[in-house]
Parts: C-alpha cells; sequence; structure tokens
C-alpha cells in the first residue's frame, strides 16, 4: 500500500486546503473564523475606522443637539448600545473626539484650496468649482461646522492653536488663488487680503441659515454661493 510522502524534513506535506478544492486561489488566506487568526490587516483598519466614525457621528449630534459640556461619554456609548470602555478603546477622552470632528470641515476646505491651486486652467473656473466644493462640504458637515465655531472654547489651548492654524491657512490659500487671478487679469480686487476674508466668511457661515426644507437644494446654493464668489471677485461668469 502506497505511503503518504515526506519532504525533506522528514514531515508529511500539509493537506490541501478545502478552499483551494472549491477553486479559490492557493494564496488567498483562509477567514480567521475558519483559520483561528486575526483578520488582515486592511480589514481590521477598515472596521477599527469604521467603529471611530461611528463614534463621532453620533457624538456630533450629541454635541449640536446639547453642547459638548452637557454632552457625556455615557450619553454617546447610549445612542451605540455600547459599553464606555468601547469608547476609550478608540479615542482617549471626550476632548479628543471634539478636535477630530472640529478638523474635519477645516482640512477638507484646506484640501480643496490646495488642490485648487496645483490646478492647470483659468483662476475663475477653478475658484468657481473651488467654491462649490466647500460650500458643499459646509453644508453636509453642518453640524460639524457648526461645532468647530460654537465650541471654540471649549478647545484645550493647543488644539485651539492647531485649529487656528488651519483657519489661517485657508485664509492663506484662498488669497494665493486670488493673487493669481489678479496677475492673469482675471480679478479685479481692491484688497486681496480683505477679500479672502469676505469670501471665506461668506462660504463657510452658510451653515447658520441652510435648513434642509429651504428653497435651493444643495447643489443650487453651491452654484448660487460659488456665482456670488465671482462676483465678488469682478469675474462673473
Amino acid at each position: 500500500m502506497p505511503t503518504t510522502p515526506r519532504n525533506k524534513t522528514g514531515a508529511r506535506p500539509a493537506r490541501r486546503s478545502s478552499k483551494i478544492a472549491r477553486g479559490l486561489p492557493a494564496e488567498a488566506p483562509a477567514p480567521a473564523s475558519v483559520a483561528g487568526k486575526r483578520a488582515p490587516a486592511p480589514m481590521r483598519d477598515q472596521v477599527m475606522a469604521f467603529k471611530r466614525e461611528q463614534i463621532l457621528v453620533e457624538a456630533g449630534e450629541l454635541f449640536y443637539e446639547l453642547g459638548y459640556q452637557r454632552t457625556t461619554l455615557e450619553m454617546v456609548a447610549k445612542r451605540l448600545g455600547v459599553t464606555k470602555p468601547f469608547i476609550y478603546y478608540h479615542f482617549k477622552d471626550k476632548a479628543e473626539i471634539l478636535t477630530e470632528i472640529s478638523k474635519r470641515g477645516i482640512s477638507r476646505g484646506n484640501e480643496v484650496m490646495r488642490a485648487s491651486l496645483a490646478g492647470t486652467g483659468p483662476a475663475s473656473a477653478r475658484l468657481y468649482e473651488a467654491s462649490k466644493a466647500i460650500v458643499r462640504t459646509v453644508l453636509h458637515s453642518q453640524h460639524y461646522t457648526a461645532i468647530f465655531f460654537r465650541e471654540h472654547k471649549n478647545y484645550d489651548p493647543t488644539i485651539r492653536a492647531q485649529l487656528e492654524t488651519l483657519h489661517r491657512e485657508f485664509d492663506e490659500l484662498l488669497a494665493r488663488l486670488l493673487e493669481e487671478g489678479v496677475a492673469r487679469g482675471e480679478f479685479r480686487i481692491a484688497d486681496i487680503r480683505l477679500c479672502s476674508l469676505a469670501i471665506g466668511g461668506m462660504v463657510n457661515w452658510a451653515y447658520t441659515w441652510y435648513r434642509e426644507s429651504g428653497r435651493l437644494t444643495v447643489e443650487e446654493l453651491c452654484e448660487g454661493m460659488a456665482q456670488l464668489v465671482l462676483q465678488m471677485v469682478g469675474a462673473p461668469r
């Protein structure tokens, strides 16, 4: 009766996985529940990110409804249907959650402005698209934007300085795009710095008056606000 061949170490070769027999690639790892091992790192990262996002969503709603001071982590945990240790596994404390929420909108605005400065084509077209993107972010993240401005007094001094730096960076990036438009003869602006602050204030404060039940849709508001921005720089479409 034939025996199972052995390799050079004298051990029998491992049996082929039933996964392979079903046609899966040989290199595909078995799921953690089958193999008894932890899930691959990319999957773990996705799960962790999802859990963090859920905490931010529920905490953001409570911060918006009740204010930061009146919201407790017990309330957040109850909304999520979990215990406080679950939250502490992902965030050091309530202040870290506030910081993460507050960074969202302004960081996105800065990304949009950097992309606009790095882009090609008329400065007016890039300013128009950037304005629409920023207004869209503000309106879609209305509660986060409100928290960013409303809870300023509750930031740790170090965090407050970081957020203020991000806000100044936005104004500076916008001013650079306006300078480019003026240099190209596309914009007519007497005071670039003042114009930058005025545009930033107009688009960022849209969260205070926007209502989903209002007359205009989000996209109509984005278009309308972008048109107003171009009028402010003397380059109407």
